[in-house]
């Protein structure tokens, strides 16, 4: 069974109510969702969910190692560094660098537990799979597929 998580995005545009199995939730997407509620009902419904992902070990959760990476990608994308993968990447702005900063950290917890990214933000993470090799799934096609 492959194991994926979404991205923030996902949960905005495709507005998905179960969870297949190999589901993964990331703790910083569940973060952005729970910075974001509408009213208590929905912070309610978020700390459901982190404690049931939490308790079956599907909560996805930066470690120290994590953040030091991503700073080192941050700092590659800003300086517009080479990659191995791919050559000269173009420079980042410093507001682009704070924007993706949690893409890169979903990126990362993901690639560090083998987990694909379901995503419409292709853009921001194909810079970031330049550093941080992720497998990444668009939504679309993700969504289309039948079950």
């Amino acid at each position: 069974m492959p194991k994926f998580t979404y991205d923030s995005d996902i949960f905005i545009k495709h507005k998905p109510a179960q969870f297949p199995a190999g589901f993964y939730m990331s703790i910083v997407v569940l973060q952005e969702l729970l910075a974001g509620a509408k009213d208590s009902e929905a912070t309610k419904e978020f700390s459901a969910a982190y404690r049931a992902y939490q308790k079956g070990n599907r909560l996805l959760v930066p470690t120290a190692e994590d953040w030091w990476y991503v700073g080192l990608v941050l700092n590659a994308l800003q300086r517009g560094r080479r990659s191995k993968k791919s050559g000269l990447i173009p420079k980042i702005s410093i507001g682009e660098k704070y924007r993706i900063t949690n893409d890169v950290l979903i990126a990362r917890t993901a690639r560090r537990a083998g987990i694909a990214i379901v995503t419409d933000n292709i853009k921001d993470f194909a810079r970031i799979r330049n550093f941080c090799n992720v497998r990444l799934i668009a939504g679309i096609d993700f969504f289309r597929r039948k079950p």
